[in-house]
């Protein structure tokens, strides 16, 4: 992507910052060409200061200034965004929501007749460029514009497209996935702490476990039921530990919870 588009950011808090980072990082645009407002004066001077990007005094002159505009404002700010950008776009410019829960059917009620837009689901780990985004398009949105809108995110990790209907499935899954993650780093580290392992150790070895066996599982491709097989001795340490989580139903538990944030991201977004 040539360096002359320039990128538009309403929002600059956590998750627009780290798409700005992976936007440098992975040389897609220089910082000059990336305008950014934000509702807080000293957010923008520090993203000023760390990166580079052009700071603009209001939505509408991010509007002005860019090709694609990413809204990176939390749900409840969506409408007065809408508002402040809505007489300032034109059809060429792309609409990229990363807003949890608004469908892309508002976000168009809002803007002009024919306005391309994206609706994208990422995740906490895009802070530290390992997120898993999803990525759905409006109907105006091109092949051209999904391919772009794909690029961008998985300067931050990994990115897919998926049909709107499904983005509800995605918040359930990656979208609020790290919770369930975290929670289990949590108890293995608490759990080490009980057996004796000095803290830090356990910490350690929790995350190289977490993070190994992800990596296993991606780099060999093979199914994850298959490498647990691998590593089940008859009689063996593991197959005992199993044993007693498939007793208290972690396997249920963890489908559970997904459906249950799924129907929550289904609700929130009919509010």
């Amino acid at each position: 992507m040539p360096d002359q588009k320039n990128f538009g950011f309403i929002g600059g808090g956590n998750m627009g910052e780290a798409l700005i980072k992976g936007l440098l990082r992975a040389s897609l645009c220089a910082a000059g060409h990336i305008h950014v407002f934000d509702v807080s004066p000293a957010r923008l001077r520090d993203l000023e200061s760390t990166y580079g990007v052009r700071c603009r005094t209001s939505a509408a002159e991010v509007a002005d200034s860019a090709q694609a505009i990413f809204l990176a404002v939390k749900p409840q700010h969506m409408e007065p965004a809408l508002d402040g950008i809505a007489s300032h776009l034109s059809r060429s410019q792309l609409i990229i929501s990363i807003a949890a829960g608004i469908p892309i059917s508002m976000i168009a009620d809002a803007l002009p007749e024919g306005q391309p837009i994206i609706r994208v689901m990422p995740n906490t780990p895009a802070l530290v460029l390992q997120g898993a985004s999803a990525l759905a398009r409006g109907r105006h949105a091109t092949d051209e514009h999904m391919d772009l809108a794909l690029g961008l995110f998985r300067s931050v990790g990994t990115a897919v497209e998926v049909e709107e209907k499904l983005m509800d499935a995605v918040t359930g899954l990656s979208g609020s996935g790290p919770g369930y993650v975290l929670l289990i780093i949590e108890s293995l580290i608490e759990a080490a702490v009980l057996l004796g392992l000095p803290r830090a150790v356990a910490r350690e070895l929790v995350l190289q476990t977490v993070s190994g066996t992800a990596g296993l599982v991606r780099e060999t491709g093979r199914h994850p039921a298959e490498l647990k097989d691998l590593i089940t001795s008859p009689g063996g340490t593991t197959i005992r530990g199993l044993h007693v989580l498939e007793e208290r139903g972690l396997r249920g538990a963890l489908m559970s919870a997904v459906e249950a944030a799924a129907l929550r991201s289904s609700e929130l977004g009919k509010k």
